[in-house]
């Protein structure tokens, strides 16, 4: 029965999605390790780590979609679940680094021996064990996102209320989290990663392991955000988009699926900074700035919201793009970054795969029957 309930929401759209990242899942350890330096078909371990940092990105794209295109909750702040996760599993890896650090004190990190603490903070015990920190990823942005969707909801605090209160919420967690006092490192962050599960975190290997595992939760999050919208949960959650007030004057408890759904989704962005923090070494407070909220929901609308697949290619794309005008256009790359930005917004306002999807009905002989768009009331 549960199969069922994972196989139900995969269509053709998502037999290519899947059939990509198997087909990366493959490629991209065989061109890492299995093939000469000098080839030009070697992928350098900096290239991996690049590629699934991008894949961590989808995945955060993905979360804020399913609350975004299927409950029409505009999160501006979901860059505070993802970074939550990511200090979670930088905390196990501060944990491994053990008398290797620069103090050479195998109790504290090189931080807090530095600022004269003389014990572990309570909320850092359990962290030298990667189950515990596994479940941390989750729980942690998963708690907030339950504790603060319980208010607002209940509240029913909606639209662009609710947007400027989750971006509060992610710049208050910024300027708590650069409080030396906190206990995580301040400006600075966690970094200086040695290994993880026993393996050296800077080898090829462990690179492409890391890789592949974010390949497989990318899946897994697509798979169970599929589910959940193919369900009739599902049709519930894009009936409260639509109509909320009809849904509720049924009898539906709107609050209680719309909680549901944001806290699935701070899960899944959780588990997204999870992946991230070893790819590239560090974790600190800019993670939380808004800003990076907002790029999140760039990628959302450039794929295509309300679709789960757009904002996967649209978070790749982008960062794509930024990586790519960063090194040809150094001086000018926000410029062409902004600007792809306002073409997409002017001429595609459904994204690239509501540009397709337009362009595939437009075929002779295609049925002209459209889906109604995702909800446009406010955000």
């Amino acid at each position: 029965m549960l199969t069922r309930f994972f196989l139900m929401g995969l269509d053709k759209k998502a037999g290519v999605l899947l059939t990509v990242l198997a087909v990366l899942a493959v490629a991209v350890p065989f061109m890492a390790l299995g093939t000469a330096p000098d080839s030009p078909w070697h992928l350098s371990t900096h290239t991996v780590a690049l590629l699934g940092k991008y894949l961590c990105f989808a995945l955060l794209a993905l979360s804020l979609d399913l609350v975004w295109g299927f409950v029409g909750i505009l999160s501006l702040g979901h860059a505070a679940f993802f970074t939550l996760g990511g200090y979670a599993m930088g905390m196990y890896l501060m944990r491994q680094i053990g008398s290797r650090g620069v103090y050479g004190n195998a109790d504290l990190p090189d931080f807090m021996v530095f600022l004269n603490w003389t014990e572990l903070p309570w909320y850092w015990h359990g962290f030298d064990q990667f189950w515990f920190a596994a479940i941390m990823v989750m729980l942690v942005p998963g708690l907030l996102a339950f504790a603060f969707g319980w208010f607002a909801f209940r509240s029913r605090v909606t639209g662009v209320y609710l947007s400027i209160i989750t971006q509060a919420m992610t710049f208050a967690l910024m300027l708590a989290f650069f409080r030396n006092d906190m206990g995580l490192g301040g400006n600075n962050g966690l970094t200086d990663f040695k290994e993880i599960l026993g393996f050296d975190i800077q080898a090829a290997s462990t690179r492409v392991g890391l890789f592949v595992a974010t390949v497989v939760a990318l899946a897994a999050g697509y798979i169970l955000a599929s589910a959940v919208v193919a369900s009739k949960l599902g049709k519930v959650l894009i009936a409260v988009r639509d109509a909320e007030s009809r849904v509720r004057f049924l009898g539906y408890e709107t609050d209680r699926y719309k909680l549901f759904a944001w806290t699935l989704s701070a899960c899944m962005a959780g588990v997204a900074g999870a992946l991230y923090v070893p790819q590239v070494g560090i974790i600190n407070p800019s993670e939380f700035s808004p800003a990076s909220s907002i790029e999140a929901v760039i990628w959302v609308a450039v794929g295509g919201r309300g679709t789960l697949a757009g904002p996967v290619l649209g978070a790749v794309l982008v960062n794509f793009g930024k990586s790519y005008f960063t090194a040809a256009l150094p001086e000018l790359w926000l410029f062409a970054l902004g600007g792809l930005f306002v073409l997409v917004t002017l001429f595609l306002p459904k994204g690239i795969l509501g540009l397709a999807a337009q362009l595939r009905d437009r075929l002779p002989g295609r049925a002209t029957v459209t889906a109604k768009p995702a909800d446009q009331k406010g955000v």
